[in-house]
């Protein structure tokens, strides 16, 4: 190591780097700003870079500088990171833009001490940020320069212990350009993510293959060694996509004729109609904090409807037609995966003697053409839940598996 220690690589890379450096809408400005670093490196954590591209821009049309995202409400700004899972990032995000104007005057501090204390900033992006936007000499170590760094040096330990984490830092200091210390740290990366990738790295365009350790010993396959974590738990959840026909006069019509007006052909009273979907607002703290979401339980198959049922029953809202066809969702977290087995449903009616027939036929053959649909309006649902028109679905925050629901479904639509 220590021969390669005295190769200076460095000149090497820059060369690579000015060459074939990705062009990435966060790197079109000189000198950074170190805002628009803050959030693409935010952006950038646990996501691919190709599906933070549009999320960069987009989010620069609302939120251009710190005091305007500062100004933004919470709401708004989650709705502009919807869909890049994680949200949590958006939030310390918004909590720590609002910290700079209010401890920095508006400027991103340009100490590591300082900056370390924003919510949400690690060593990571504490390093990029000082690094890229104000040219300080400070690392920038993520699992791409890891990677590189433990092929170069041949490293067989495994690079996510601390002993190693810390070996590779003092090590990327060593090599780091002192004139471009923000070029030397996105070189390291745009190698890690088009040449030294994991698995086959591509070393026949490798800029560094003639001092690397590990194509040398024929171990570039093997390296790096990561310890894998412990299996993550497979939750099953059981969503409803739970639809209401909101009816002209409805009370009137169950005054006049009960359960016997005049229906079309689903046996739905014949007035105009809109339509309207059931969604449940999650805690304000916790996992996807605040977000909305369609109907759901812990379980899976007939137990899992079942529980869905009478959860919905139990706040008058009885359910039927549930479908037979069920689309399948699987949804990674960090910790935890959610199995998510998506159903439609509509509602049937909860009030007068047509609510006595429904909740006497609580089964997948429940017809809500038995009965006329509730008025939305007077429904009464706890505060955590709400009818929503079907126009109105895209105006609400749905956590991440939810939204993909709303997106990628047949079913509901806006169209």
């Amino acid at each position: 190591m220590k021969t390669l220690l005295n190769s200076d690589w460095t000149p090497l890379l820059m060369q690579w780097y000015d060459k074939y450096k990705r062009t990435l809408p966060w790197r079109t400005e000189s000198p950074r700003d170190p805002y628009k670093v803050w959030v693409s490196e935010i952006m950038l954590q646990q996501t691919r870079v190709e599906a933070v591209k549009s999320y960069y821009t987009n989010w620069m049309e609302h939120f251009p500088d710190i005091p305007t995202l500062a100004a933004a409400e919470e709401e708004d700004v989650v709705r502009q990171w919807q869909g890049l899972g994680y949200y949590s990032r958006a939030r310390n995000l918004h909590t720590a833009v609002r910290e700079v104007m209010e401890h920095y005057g508006g400027k991103v501090p340009e100490t590591r001490e300082e900056i370390r204390k924003l919510k949400g900033i690690g060593d990571y992006t504490a390093g990029a940020i000082l690094s890229m936007a104000y040219g300080k000499r400070e690392t920038a170590v993520d699992g791409n320069v890891l990677r590189v760094f433990a092929r170069i040096y041949n490293m067989e330990d495994n690079i996510l212990s601390a002993k190693v984490k810390k070996e590779i830092t003092e090590l990327v200091k060593t090599r780091q350009d002192a004139a471009r210390p923000g070029d030397f740290n996105e070189a390291l990366m745009d190698l890690g993510a088009t040449v030294c990738i994991p698995g086959q790295p591509r070393c026949e365009v490798c800029p560094l293959v003639g001092v690397c350790l590990a194509k040398k010993a024929g171990k570039e396959n093997e390296i790096p060694l990561r310890i894998t974590k412990k299996e993550v738990p497979v939750e099953p959840i059981t969503v409803f996509v739970v639809k209401l026909r909101k009816e002209e006069a409805v009370q009137d019509k169950l005054i006049q004729s009960g359960c016997n007006g005049r229906r079309d052909q689903a046996g739905i009273p014949t007035e105009a109609a809109t339509f309207y979907y059931l969604l449940h607002q999650r805690p304000s703290k916790g996992l996807l904090a605040g977000m909305w979401e369609f109907p759901n339980c812990a379980g899976e198959g007939e137990q899992g409807r079942e529980a869905l049922t009478a959860l919905l029953s139990g706040m008058g809202v009885a359910v039927g037609n549930i479908s037979r066809r069920v689309r399948k969702i699987r949804h990674v977290f960090s910790h935890k995966i959610w199995q998510m087995a998506v159903y439609t449903a509509e509602a049937a009616t909860v009030t007068g003697e047509c609510a006595q027939a429904t909740a006497a036929k609580q089964s997948r053959k429940t017809d809500p053409a038995d009965c006329i649909a509730p008025n939305p309006d007077a429904a009464t649902l706890p505060n955590d839940w709400r009818w929503v028109p079907v126009a109105e679905l895209e105006d609400y925050n749905l956590a991440g598996p939810h939204n993909r629901i709303l997106r990628d479904g047949n079913e509901p639509t806006t169209k």
